[in-house]
């Protein structure tokens, strides 16, 4: 930092600014330190600074599965917020084979130069209940809640079913059917509860559940089953894939969409990918969820810790496009 701090004509307290991003350094100032970080090879020392501040600048992220189009949103919403604040991001992928995944993961965390996590738990896990975080190392659980020992945060899963299933029956559908996801998910287990649900409290018929897996083939094969069911007038999907894929298979068995089946599904991820998209949806705020979950561990870091056994809720939003109609 000396050395940096020569060639550029600097003090050493510009150079450490710099290297730690902050605003308060004049553009060309920077520029010059910036370029004789270069010329010298110069890198910031994260041990070092570790030693200095007390924290690496680092915030672990564990999740099961990154191919979810749910966890890649929050993971780019996690690593966004942290680059905004000057952090690193450090991504562990837990085993769900584990006995206990979640203290497995603390564990391997506390091995890492991270100052807090936050994990992703999209499965059900059996040490939930037990899980007992750390006093050294702040842990903010994305799940359905709330938690003992732990600040939760999620969408509403629960509500978001809830409302698409309300939503068909106010088109005067008599009943509504359902593509559920994977049953190991925590998410599809509430989606799936929050639609029957609203089916008893409206004492409709509740249909057997069509078991999806998230992807448009399960999709596909549930919607051809289902435009040979007479009785069959909408759809509630568990995720836009798998309705997606419904509506090609309703319409290769000779069906139309929404004029003999109504189809609806939940996250909003195929905006921006199917052109001309009509499929109605419940959106979730993934980018919402990453914030609020990088603001909750950031605050533990700098020993703000939020209060426990309270599980904040991302209410979804309702999507209308042209795959819902009035039943005539």
């Amino acid at each position: 930092m000396q050395d940096v701090a020569k060639e550029a004509g600097v003090s050493p307290q510009t150079v450490s600014r710099v290297s730690n991003g902050s605003q308060a350094v004049k553009p060309a100032t920077r520029d010059r330190v910036q370029q004789a970080m270069q010329k010298l090879g110069y890198r910031p020392n994260f041990a070092g600074r570790a030693l200095k501040h007390g924290r690496f600048m680092n915030i672990g992220v564990a999740m099961f599965n990154m191919n979810t189009y749910g966890n890649m949103s929050i993971l780019e919403g996690i690593t966004t917020c942290a680059v905004s604040r000057g952090y690193a991001t450090t991504v562990l992928t837990m085993d769900s084979h584990i006995e206990q995944p979640l203290q497995h993961a603390v564990e391997q965390m506390k091995k890492l130069p991270v100052d807090g996590v936050i994990l992703v738990l999209e499965q059900r896990v059996g040490d939930f209940a037990g899980f007992v975080p750390p006093k050294d190392l702040p842990v903010i659980l994305i799940t359905e809640g709330p938690a003992d020992h732990c600040p939760t945060i999620d969408d509403d899963q629960y509500g978001c079913a809830s409302t698409a299933t309300d939503y068909l029956l106010s088109k005067g559908h008599k009943t509504v059917y359902h593509i559920a996801g994977p049953q190991h998910s925590q998410a599809a287990v509430s989606r799936q509860r929050g639609w029957k649900d609203t089916l008893v409290q409206q004492d409709r018929p509740i249909p057997a559940v069509i078991q999806g897996d998230w992807n448009a083939d399960s999709g596909y094969a549930a919607g051809r089953r289902l435009a040979q069911d007479p009785h069959c007038t909408a759809i509630f999907a568990s995720n836009d894939q798998m309705a997606y894929g419904a509506i090609q298979g309703i319409i290769s068995m000779g069906k139309r969409v929404p004029e003999d089946i109504s189809v609806i599904g939940v996250d909003d991820s195929l905006c921006g990918t199917v052109p001309h998209l009509t499929l109605s949806t419940m959106r979730l705020h993934f980018s919402e969820i990453a914030k609020q979950a990088f603001s909750m561990v950031l605050q533990a870091c700098e020993g703000k810790p939020p209060e426990v056994g309270i599980k904040r809720v991302i209410p979804a939003e309702l999507v209308e496009r042209s795959s819902v109609q009035e039943l005539r």
